[in-house]
């Protein structure tokens, strides 16, 4: 079988063959088996992994596709990947974040972000939390609209600056392709609602005025930003000529989606950002309302192919089915327990050998959902083998969780010049213990 070729980038794939001579698609890895080797030396598995270059180049290229906008800013999701030393990589790369909890606001407060560097976008906000929000001079991003009066009671004032997420209802599609169903969620305002929010924060001192919107999660089809765009482009042209708010920006929001599977097409985000520029050009501009500034705040698309979690196979099981057991589960990835999400996996060191062998890949939870992969075709895997689960960087180590005592793991950096750097420890037993720390019973532990 011929070399496979190397590519730049871990959303594209190339063809390996299966026992039986037909082909089947695996992901480009950003990290080698001799790598793994040596950063395996002094760090256990599980560990996640991230990939500096990656997310740096992807920063510019985002960038890049929308910089016909003056105004254009990317506010990171922290939710999706809450690590410091990743929020600096981005604060570099000119990226505000987008923060839905006093936890996430400290995190970029102590990164260095300030000011209108941070958006504040929550639902069901405990009222302290705005005035955290506040305190930093975040871009306040109302949920709904009883949220007005909260924010007056607790700051005493309404800020100069205020955002509103609509919720247009129904079901959202494009072509004849069910993307999401926003009448089923529970963010955001109606279109009654927004505009009497416009109309009541108005009266109460605000100036300056936002529209956010989050309408499907993870397309893989460059037409959901412009189709999203349309909605809100005509939205903010009404809601001006109902009110005559002035309205600064249009947050996108998230939803720009990864390929999870190596047969997918990735998003191409140079056609997404022409894409919206068009229908700005159409909308915006002949309504008077050519300097309004254009937010996203992506998470997965920024963070999410350039994460893997790295695992080794530790059990072989031989029942009714094939088994590998690995020592991640699904404390350290548990989107595909939640959700029956796929993730690639690549054995490391094995790239070109056949992909012949059918498993469940799982985990040492006592839940039977404790699965990376079901009756997937993998090449034969000895213990010991270094598993590389891809697509992990983001919503991969934010939801972990200690069920069954289990402890997360750490997180590592491979830096731009090839050095590795461990980004946060793994979890002790004595972190799994600490707030218990007034119990005498755990002392020995403590």
């Amino acid at each position: 079988m011929a070399d496979r070729p190397c590519f730049p980038f871990p959303g594209l794939f190339v063809f390996c063959r299966t026992g039986k001579g037909r082909k089947t698609m695996e992901k480009n890895v950003f990290v080698s088996k001799e790598q793994l080797d040596e950063i395996t030396k002094k760090w256990l598995t599980p560990f996640h992994l991230y990939d500096e270059r990656g997310i740096r180049e992807n920063a510019r290229a985002l960038r890049e596709a929308f910089s016909w906008n003056p105004g254009y800013r990317e506010y990171f999701a922290v939710k999706a990947t809450p690590n410091p030393y990743i929020l600096q990589i981005l604060k570099e790369e000119g990226c505000g974040t987008d923060c839905s909890s006093a936890t996430e606001l400290m995190m970029s407060d102590a990164v260095g972000f300030s000011g209108h560097d941070i958006m504040f976008s929550s639902n069901d906000t405990p009222p302290e939390e705005f005035a955290l929000a506040e305190q930093l001079g975040a871009i306040i991003n109302l949920d709904d609209i009883t949220h007005i009066s909260c924010v007056e009671k607790m700051l005493g004032y309404i800020p100069k600056t205020v955002s509103c997420r609509f919720n247009p209802g129904g079901v959202f599609q494009i072509s004849n392709d069910i993307m999401d169903n926003p009448g089923e969620a529970k963010y955001g305002m109606t279109r009654r609602q927004i505009t009497e929010a416009y109309r009541i924060l108005k009266e109460k001192g605000a100036e300056h005025f936002g529209i956010h919107a989050f309408l499907a999660s993870n397309t893989v089809t460059n037409d959901y930003y412009p189709a999203l765009a349309r909605q809100l482009f005509e939205l903010a042209a009404e809601l001006k000529r109902e009110t005559g708010a002035h309205i600064a920006f249009i947050n996108l929001s998230g939803g720009i989606g990864i390929p999870y599977r190596p047969d997918q097409e990735p998003n191409d985000i140079r056609v997404i950002g022409e894409g919206v520029r068009k229908v700005y050009e159409e909308i915006l501009v002949p309504a008077g309302m050519g300097d309004v500034a254009i937010y996203t705040e992506l998470g997965r698309f920024m963070l999410g192919p350039y994460g893997c979690l790295v695992t080794k196979a530790i059990h072989e099981k031989h029942t009714y089915k094939e088994y590998i057991g690995v020592d991640a589960c699904a404390v350290n990835l548990m989107r595909p327990a939640m959700y029956g999400a796929y993730h690639h996996i690549t054995v490391s060191g094995k790239e070109h050998a056949p992909c012949d062998h059918k498993y469940d890949v799982t985990g040492s939870l006592c839940e039977n959902n404790d699965k990376f992969a079901i009756d997937r075709m993998l090449p034969e895997i000895e213990m010991g083998d270094y598993l590389i689960i891809h697509d992990t960087g983001a919503h991969g180590f934010a939801m972990g969780y200690n069920y069954n005592g289990k402890l997360k793991s750490a997180e590592l950096l491979l830096k731009e010049d090839g050095s590795v750097q461990q980004i946060r420890r793994a979890e002790t037993p004595k972190d799994y213990f600490a707030t218990l720390d007034g119990c005498p019973m755990m002392k020995k532990y403590l």
